[in-house]
């Protein structure tokens, strides 16, 4: 196992992020609608967090302060965004929004996802139990299908890294975070990392997949 972790944080087959990428960008310029995104998005992004060969390891690093996120693309019209999330064992968001669509990818590790819905009176209620997502595991929200979660690190003992594609350029759009009576407080959550990968360097691509 570790000379499989070794190979993550000194060969990461970038060439694997660079396809995802151009991929989504084609499915976003092409799609019919929202449903179709979140499909085929949801497949394309299984298909990317089977083989953990390819993200770099600064953009894994957790931090004891709190959770990471970590730009890894945005697109140049701002359509899409897609990121890295760092856990440290059993760090947890609050309860908050979206207000565009994302799909959500478990790459190492587990998390926890407690789904909410608003009452009349503006609380939150937790819809059913958490869903434990392992690894190779997607989950969709939407304002469409459901915005309101919480998320967490289902581990005690170690990290978790998840990947997240968003209908915008996540890091500046302005949200909210809840607590459970409904008091409300916007945010907009910026990233974690000043770099991004080098996706376009094709110099350096590897001569198989």
């Amino acid at each position: 196992m570790a000379s499989v972790q070794q190979n993550v944080v000194d060969s990461p087959r970038i060439e694997r992020l660079r396809d995802f990428v151009v991929a989504i960008g084609n499915l976003v310029e092409s799609a019919s609608g929202e449903p179709d995104i979140l499909r085929e998005g949801s497949r394309l992004l299984r298909e990317l967090i089977a083989i953990d060969n390819w993200l770099p390891a600064r953009y894994a690093e957790p931090s004891p302060a709190g959770y990471r996120q970590y730009l890894l693309h945005s697109d140049s019209l701002e359509r899409f965004s897609v990121v890295s999330f760092a856990w440290a064992p059993g760090q947890k968001s609050p309860i908050h929004d979206h207000t565009v669509w994302g799909i959500v990818g478990v790459l190492r590790g587990a998390e926890f996802e407690q789904r909410y819905s608003r009452t009349n009176d503006g609380r939150f209620v937790e819809q059913g139990a958490p869903i434990r997502l392992g690894k190779g595991e997607v989950t969709a929200v939407s304002p469409a299908i459901g915005d309101y979660h919480r998320v967490s690190n289902a581990l005690d003992d170690r990290p978790s890294v998840s990947v997240h594609v968003y209908g915008a350029n996540i890091g500046a759009v302005e949200r909210s975070m809840y607590e459970p009576d409904g008091t409300r407080r916007t945010f907009v959550s910026g990233y974690s990392n000043t770099e991004l990968p080098n996706l376009w360097d094709r110099s350096k691509d590897k001569s198989s997949r």
